[in-house]
């Protein structure tokens, strides 16, 4: 088709005054240009192969104005885009010389149904990611419970070192970002290291890589964030730290059902979770809520922990259930999943974490250390650490 002429596109010598009725009084600035301002005068250029405005015709597109800034595309059938540059030209031209106006931007496309016209309002955000695997690590296994104080850490940090003296590649990840206690339950202190600013070095005990928040603030320091910076560290505690080749993460969560466990679970590939509790109601009570919450998230329970189960005395060898005993074990079988241990209440337990060298570490032979152990080689039978 030949080329069409320029003439046809020019605006009538009318547009002139349409264009600068801008108000003016004494002291006042110009009023500023609008979209109908603009519109009306693109309403002067005629197509000439469907012989309407560019604007009633459909041609204008996308059209803009902020401040004394106007975008728009002039979009035409793609066999006839060559012939519309003279078009776009005078387009621009005629926006550019209303008052008001101190930059145009007129693009030409040829739409098609392969090719959208574009977005000027720039890029739109990527849709969010699915859950993601942490680098150079197999499996990750959440620790949790429903309340506080139930020995849910003391669990953690000696499931990572009887995995580790099977055998197995462990790290240990402290979740509990308002209250850190695995540092000082693997006798680990100072300050990890970062080459680019970027990567971080974990500190590693007793055969385990560890990383917690406590190693990062004053052991008296409180860390008072909201939820963003919480979900935040967590990730990069996750993705930025060089754990290596691990065969499992263990990541001891704080208590509860709240931002961390659902970052987690959400942004990483979990294998499964442990929940602890003890044997008590109110305890159980709080671990169903933990247990419905990771079944809202997708994510398996591979089965429970009663610690504190029961208490020997040490001096006569009486046995003596203080929290209770089995409750836990029955709300595994309401529940269909497995009893995974039955920790005793010992003051060997709580001593060795206090020093720094977990019972399965500083009394590998004691029947203490035994429950862990079996722990251990439970959930590596399984396939799960």
């Amino acid at each position: 088709m030949p080329a069409i002429a320029c003439a046809p596109f020019l605006p009538p010598s009318s547009l002139d005054k349409q264009a600068a009725r801008v108000l003016y009084s004494k002291g006042r600035n110009p009023v500023a240009v609008t979209r109908e301002d603009v519109q009306t005068a693109l309403k002067t250029i005629v197509d000439p192969i469907s012989e309407k405005d560019i604007v009633t015709g459909g041609l204008v597109r996308a059209l803009t104005v902020e401040g004394d800034a106007v975008r728009f595309v002039i979009e035409v059938a793609p066999e006839q885009a060559q012939n519309y540059e003279a078009l776009r030209a005078v387009a621009e031209k005629t926006v550019a010389a209303l008052d008001g106006v101190s930059s145009v931007s007129a693009l030409l496309t040829a739409h098609s149904t392969k090719a959208p016209p574009p977005d000027l309002k720039g890029a739109r955000k990527p849709a969010p990611k699915g859950p993601e695997k942490v680098p150079g690590v197999a499996r990750i296994l959440a620790v949790a419970s429903g309340k506080g104080g139930v020995g849910k850490s003391t669990v953690s940090a000696n499931l990572a070192c009887a995995l580790a003296a099977e055998g197995r590649k462990v790290g240990l990840l402290d979740a509990d970002v308002y209250g850190p206690s695995q540092p000082r339950m693997l006798g680990v202190s100072g300050r990890p290291a970062s080459p680019d600013g970027k990567i971080i070095i974990p500190l590693r005990n007793h055969g385990v890589t560890m990383m917690s928040m406590g190693l990062m603030v004053n052991e008296d320091q409180a860390v008072v964030w909201r939820g963003p910076m919480l979900m935040g560290a967590l990730q990069q505690m996750l993705m930025q730290v060089q754990w290596g080749e691990l065969d499992v993460l263990i990541v001891d969560l704080p208590p509860g059902t709240g931002d961390v466990q659902m970052t987690l679970a959400q942004k990483t590939e979990v294998t499964g979770a442990v929940v602890v509790s003890t044997p008590q109601d109110v305890a159980l009570l709080d671990a169903r809520k933990g247990i419905d919450m990771f079944n809202q998230l997708g994510t398996p329970i591979l089965g429970m922990i009663e610690n504190m189960s029961t208490h020997i005395c040490s001096n006569c060898g009486h046995e003596e259930h203080i929290f209770g005993h089995g409750g836990v074990a029955k709300e595994a079988e309401k529940l269909g999943v497995p009893l995974l241990a039955e920790i005793p209440l010992h003051l060997d337990i709580r001593s060795a974490s206090d020093s720094g060298a977990p019972i399965v570490v500083s009394k590998p032979n004691s029947p203490q250390a035994g429950a862990f152990r079996a722990l251990a080689k439970k959930l590596i039978d399984g396939g799960n650490a």
